[in-house]
């Protein structure tokens, strides 16, 4: 895991153990379980994670913008969790009881040759992973 991808997790990791910081009523519980299950998997811990609007999502750069790559996951009023993705125009891949359910839907997606996440842009991504699947 790079110092960047680190920092990332322990800002956000952050923000949901001071639940002052962050406002969301029926949403924070589950969102901080997310947020929590997905750091302790090794292989979404590897990735950029990046929050917005109760959903936790996963970059295989660094630097904006993001890739749209891999599903995410988001928190539902009544305690549960949907995983999209991975673009916002793709359709539910499902509805889950669990963090740890929702999480292994992520995982069973994840595109080949997933992380450790590149640093720098998406468009420097694709040009690395060109000349390294042209050898």
């Amino acid at each position: 895991m790079t110092d960047i991808v680190e920092a990332a997790w322990c800002e956000i990791l952050t923000a949901v153990g001071e639940p002052t910081r962050l406002e969301g009523g029926s949403l924070l519980e589950p969102f901080t379980e997310m947020v929590r299950v997905a750091h302790a998997e090794p292989q979404l811990r590897q990735l950029y994670p990046w929050t917005g609007m109760w959903e936790l999502h996963f970059s295989r750069c660094t630097e904006l913008r993001p890739t749209w790559d891999i599903p995410y996951i988001g928190t539902l009023e009544d305690g549960r969790y949907y995983v999209e993705g991975p673009s916002r125009s793709s359709p539910r891949i499902a509805e889950t009881d669990s963090a740890q359910a929702a999480l292994a839907l992520v995982i069973e997606r994840l595109p080949p040759h997933c992380g450790p996440a590149f640093v720098g842009r998406a468009d420097e991504l694709v040009a690395f992973e060109r000349i390294r699947d042209s050898r």
